[in-house]
């Protein structure tokens, strides 16, 4: 192989090389990308998940139905779910 096809493939080469790290985000094209994230500054956590006593699905809190028992602060997914809680507590209130 003579000299000027060792450059050729090696220019091929570095270009499949670049054009791959690019694709996987690892290339210059990213430090761009990194700058404009942390310029940004990142969202606040308004509202958490609570998790309702009596099927265990996760509402947000501020979605929530909040009933209080004896002191503790419970949470519910629905007014069903609610009444179902008190009709079961009930006979330990």
């Amino acid at each position: 192989m003579g000299p000027l096809r060792i450059l050729i493939l090696a220019g091929l080469l570095y270009i499949g090389y670049r054009l791959i790290m690019r694709s996987l985000g690892k290339g210059s094209g990213t430090k761009d990308a990194k700058k404009r994230a942390s310029a940004e500054k990142p969202e606040m956590i308004t509202d958490v998940l609570v998790e309702d006593p009596v099927c265990h699905k996760l509402v947000p809190k501020q979605q929530a139905i909040q009933l209080e028992v004896k002191g503790e602060t419970h949470y519910f997914c629905s007014r069903e779910c609610s009444e179902h809680f008190l009709s079961e507590k009930g006979e330990e209130l």
